[in-house]
């Protein structure tokens, strides 16, 4: 009984396009993406306006309503 290689065909080892080390030429290789499109980075909000700011300026109206409650109490204890 004469024994078969496990594999067939000894050549199908050898890929085209393939260095030796491994390396792959240039050009041999499809490109990993498609073309961009699109603008690149990140997305800036623009003409938002005062609305952006509103719920800050409404934070600070209140604090500012609560400390000078507080600094017109300390005032009449003192007084």
């Amino acid at each position: 009984m004469t024994s078969q290689s496990p594999d067939p065909d000894p050549l199908e080892n050898r890929i085209t396009g393939l260095e030796p080390g491994g390396g792959v030429p240039p050009g041999e290789t499809p490109p990993g993406e498609g073309s961009s499109v699109g603008p690149q980075g990140p997305k800036i909000r623009e003409g938002r306006g005062f609305g952006q700011y509103l719920p800050i300026v409404i934070i600070a109206v209140v604090v500012a309503f609560v400390l000078l409650y507080f600094i017109g109490y300390i005032v009449g204890i003192l007084s």
